[in-house]
């Protein structure tokens, strides 16, 4: 695709470009189960620690901008700006169960939602509801992947469809396109992007299938960011308008100086723990017997918290606080820490939460902390109660949850939906487990003799693909 190539060689006039294949895509190896956005945006430092990239700018496109999101929120410190192009926040996962399930699609139905979700000018128009429930139907039925009807659903402006067709082919399997579309119905980054202090900038254009609200409300929610509107109908900015988003793009990173982010504010995921009626259990068995017994389970959290790559931050007397890159590594921490309490006859609970808190010399601060601690007072003994927050954030972990209502938390705003973690992971049946289930193989399953030929002449003579493209410009639609 001359487009693709010409986008990115003038990109590169005033920067450094690195593009790669997240695992399970492209070129990247096969990977066993749908990736959660821990995983993802692990991949991104990952990618960045080989390359030795510092501190780059983050391009995130469509599914990319959630991940780039979060890795942003997390690592501040290693995130110099973000691009997010065509991305979102949420996408409200009724419309995707309806049709995993077989249901009729009611756009109007899921317009009221989004109504009362983000309110009217963040909501698409039924046209735009139709046009984009006709790409996720094609994808719930699993019917199409491989034939290039559905990126021509995303990429209009291409008018070769067998050209798509080996795009799709080449780029994943059926399984994974499909775990990865239904893993991106279920997350929603909108309580993270408040908590961004990176300098940022949202391109959308009006007319793409992943509805322009998405951009304005991405560009709205994040303090500070600037926002471009363009005219085009294609999910890829080679094609809408290149020449004004790389404009942009450059003035955005050459052109002006923004306030340094403030490195000491970050995204964590916070994890209380308190061992029930310790009261009363000192009192049984005797103050020396009781502190070997604090003594003993202090040792064995700083050692659970360290192999899931947490950090101690305090023992709380009682219990201990203590934080985590993710929502799924405090989790699994958790849920091993309830495990070994009740090895030495104590029983724990545990309350989790992932916000923006404030990273001080030895300590940590923040209402995200708060709301952790009001969390786990709600517990009762054995429970692992979460904001829907950290559920939101670990779709395709495996993890199942029991909706414990909404309550109210002392001291803090609003009212919160909490749940408890299912110690049977989740049920047979449910979405989370179909989720967690579907297979997920590498593209080469189901690429044919000629793309495999089109592979190793990528790999080994890519020129000849050049020179092919430069000799067909016709093939393609331009704006």
């Amino acid at each position: 695709m001359p487009e693709f190539k010409a986008f990115f060689d003038q990109l590169a006039t005033f920067c450094r470009v690195l593009l790669f294949d997240k695992a399970g895509v492209g070129l990247s190896d096969p990977v066993p189960k749908v990736r959660t956005l821990d995983d993802r945006a692990a991949e991104i430092e990952a990618v960045m620690d080989a390359v030795g990239f510092g501190k780059p700018v983050l391009f995130g496109m469509s599914e990319g901008g959630p991940q780039s999101i979060v890795f942003a929120a997390k690592r501040p410190e290693r995130t110099r700006a973000l691009i997010l192009y065509g991305a979102y926040s949420a996408l409200l996962a009724d419309s995707w169960d309806d049709l995993a399930r077989g249901l009729e699609y009611d756009p109007a139905k899921l317009r009221a939602r989004f109504l009362t979700e983000f309110g009217e000018k963040y909501t698409p128009s039924i046209k735009q509801l139709i046009r984009f429930q006709e790409f996720a139907r094609a994808v719930a039925t699993n019917s199409a992947w491989g034939s290039g009807v559905m990126a021509k659903m995303m990429f209009p402006s291409v008018r070769s469809t067998r050209q798509l067709a080996m795009f799709e082919r080449m780029s994943a399997s059926p399984g994974m396109f499909r775990a990865t579309l239904e893993a991106n119905f279920r997350t929603d980054v909108r309580p993270i992007l408040p908590t961004l202090t990176t300098p940022t900038l949202v391109i959308h254009a009006r007319e793409d299938t992943m509805p322009v609200q998405d951009g304005r409300y991405l560009a709205d929610h994040i303090p500070g960011a600037r926002y471009l509107e363009v005219e085009g109908v294609d999910h890829a900015p080679w094609f809408t308008d290149p020449d004004a988003i790389l404009t942009q793009i450059e003035e955005f990173l050459t052109g002006s100086h923004a306030a340094p982010s403030q490195a000491h504010r970050a995204l964590r995921s916070v994890l209380f723990t308190d061992i029930v009626a310790s009261t009363q259990r000192a009192a049984a068995t005797g103050d020396e017997r009781w502190r070997a017994v604090l003594h003993r389970f202090g040792e064995i959290t700083a050692e659970l918290t360290g192999r899931f790559g947490g950090t101690v931050v305090k023992s709380t007397g009682d219990g201990h606080l203590a934080t985590f890159d993710g929502p799924t590594q405090a989790i699994r921490c958790a849920e091993a820490l309830r495990a070994e309490a009740e090895t030495l006859g104590i029983e724990i609970r545990a309350g989790i939460h992932t916000g923006e808190c404030e990273l001080l010399d030895a300590d940590i601060g923040g209402l995200a902390v708060h709301i952790a601690a009001r969390i786990c007072g709600q517990a009762a003994a054995g429970d692992i109660l979460v904001s829907r927050t950290v559920r939101d954030l670990v779709v395709g972990s495996g993890t199942g949850f029991e909706d414990r209502g909404s309550v109210e938390l002392r001291g803090v705003p609003g009212t919160w939906q909490l749940l408890a973690v299912d110690r049977h992971g989740a049920r047979a049946g449910s979405l989370e487990a179909e989720l967690a289930s579907i297979p997920t193989p590498g593209p080469r399953t189901v690429m044919r003799r000629s793309d495999r030929a089109v592979e190793v002449m990528a790999r080994r003579t890519p020129w000849i693909l050049r020179g092919m493209g430069r000799l067909a410009p016709a093939a393609y639609g331009r704006r």
